[in-house]
């Protein structure tokens, strides 16, 4: 028995090439979900429910190209899942100034993760928007981050576009629910290795907290502030972000869902 009952429904997730949206992806596809990708690439995994859009989401053209796309192959859009985004570590203040400042912010580094993280949010979320509206139903799904909530060590401005697209999330359930649309935020804690911890991001994140790559490696594995013990599985949020698409969690809006194992500020 299909219990999500998504199986024909088409969702667009963008940066849904690696990742966690690489997660949602397969998983979408696996359920009978016309899954499109939008994304500035195309990722490794093929279905023959695939469809991939070339996406940039910071480009109000390339978003609306692609909602074009999607209404003339599939006639409709059910939902959207914002899941693209950009995380690069600095520091407000670097007092040893390394590398010429290289580890602490400025106007470049913030304004491409603001463009990211909560222009190419906003974008999506009101094109796809427009065309639920008009229909009377769908579901937006953000993806803010637990450092949205708490806060992150030398990621300041990529934690604050999280707390925006918390405060997105909110706002517009107020705004669409009267219309049939609900919208939903997921906040992911510690989940397993992506393959997006590059070396580069490795060596930032480690500067910013004063500790050797070696050392911002092992603490990967310690669990012990999760009171389940163990990171979380892509899977496992791809599943929630299922289950909040389907009507199953048809009451469900405004709220932004903390999968982080039982981890909290306490």
């Amino acid at each position: 028995m299909d219990w999500l009952e998504l199986e024909g429904k088409t969702i667009i997730v963008t940066g849904g090439s690696s990742g966690i949206g690489a997660a949602i992806v397969q998983e979408l596809c696996h359920l009978g979900v016309n899954v499109v990708n939008a994304d500035v690439r195309e990722g490794n995994f093929n279905h023959e429910n695939l469809f991939f859009v070339e996406t940039d989401v910071t480009s109000r053209h390339s978003v609306e190209n692609a909602i074009d796309v999607v209404i003339d192959n599939f006639g409709n859009i059910d939902g959207v899942v914002n899941n693209a985004g950009i995380n690069i570590p600095a520091l407000l203040v670097d007092e040893r100034q390394t590398e010429g400042g290289k580890y602490e912010i400025n106007d470049k580094l913030f304004e491409k993760i603001i463009d990211v993280n909560q222009k190419g949010l906003y974008l999506m979320s009101q094109a796809v928007g427009r065309k639920l509206v008009h229909q009377g139903s769908g579901v937006i799904i953000n993806m803010s981050s637990e450092s949205g909530l708490e806060g992150s060590e030398g990621q300041s401005a990529y934690a604050a576009t999280k707390a925006a697209v918390n405060s997105y999330t909110r706002s517009w359930a107020k705004e669409l629910g009267k219309k049939g649309v609900r919208v939903v935020g997921i906040a992911p804690g510690i989940m397993e290795e992506t393959g997006l911890r590059t070396l580069a991001y490795e060596e930032a994140l480690a500067y910013t907290r004063g500790k050797t790559v070696e050392e911002l490696r092992e603490g990967y594995s310690q669990t012990s502030t999760i009171p389940l013990g163990r990171s979380g599985k892509l899977t496992e949020v791809a599943d929630l972000v299922a289950y909040l698409l389907s009507d199953r969690a048809s009451y469900i809006s405004g709220v932004t869902i903390n999968i982080a194992g039982g981890k909290t500020r306490g």
